[in-house]
């Protein structure tokens, strides 16, 4: 995670909740609301994990909890969001990041897919979001203020060939976020999606990355604090008259 030295407390009082935070893209978004002022619950499958960055966002000065749990799971959900507002209070802001990265996916042609890899993928991508914004809406439209945030993908957006698993049940999570919109919206509550490009692997071999880099017009590919920065505008107040968007993060890849 990188230390931005600068720190706000544009969030003090909010209480946020980022799955999938025990590395990468989620733990340099909690990093960036933690750095301005939100107590963060760090989830992740993955229980060292998220203790790790807990503790590691408290040695910076912030204020963080380990809330380990399987966002696939409904009953883990409730437990999780229960944990949390003992502990922390209110949740008001919402970071669906918890997914398999892109680099991480097999190509599989269509006609070749097992039904086993789309019910694995939905459960993941589309279910879990579903549980966690059952979860955390009443508490949100109750406070008249909320952000909900899911981390998406351009394979979503646009299609990939090889990938129609991982692509419709990002696309679906999209979709959810512009449906939820319409309806929360009057209780002050906001629901974007973030549709990512390749995010830059913590290993991997360096010339095959920049060989893929190439393919980007910046000519680099996305690091997670990319997408940490574009959290923090969505949850901030200047974030506040957008909702119901699919916004790319994708270094100019897609304008579509």
């Amino acid at each position: 995670m990188t230390d931005h030295n600068t720190r706000t407390d544009m969030l003090a009082g909010r209480v946020a909740l980022v799955t999938g935070a025990g590395r990468g893209v989620g733990a340099a978004i909690a990093a960036r609301l933690a750095g301005n002022g939100a107590h963060v619950a760090v989830n992740d499958v993955h229980a060292d994990r998220a203790e790790d960055v807990a503790q590691e966002l408290t040695a910076r000065g912030g204020h963080a909890i380990a809330a380990a749990g399987d966002v696939t799971d409904p009953e883990a959900v409730a437990r999780i969001v229960r944990e949390i507002h003992t502990s922390s209070g209110s949740i008001s802001i919402l970071v669906n990041n918890a997914g398999i990265p892109v680099t991480g996916i097999p190509l599989t042609p269509f006609s070749e897919s097992d039904p086993a890899e789309w019910e694995s993928m939905f459960r993941l991508n589309t279910f879990a979001v579903m549980h966690l914004c059952r979860e955390v809406i009443p508490i949100m439209t109750g406070l008249g203020w909320g952000r909900i945030i899911t981390i998406s993908s351009d394979s979503g957006r646009t299609g990939e060939a090889q990938m129609a698993a991982y692509a419709a049940s990002k696309a679906a999570g999209a979709s959810l976020m512009r449906s939820l919109a319409k309806e929360l919206g009057p209780s002050g509550v906001t629901c974007n999606s973030l549709s990512l490009g390749t995010i830059a692997p913590d290993s991997a071999d360096s010339e095959a990355l920049a060989s893929h880099a190439r393919r980007y017009p910046v000519r680099r590919l996305g690091m997670p604090d990319d997408v940490a920065a574009a959290v923090l505008w969505l949850v901030s107040d200047g974030g506040g008259w957008t909702t119901g968007q699919t916004i790319p993060i994708n270094g100019g890849y897609s304008t579509s």
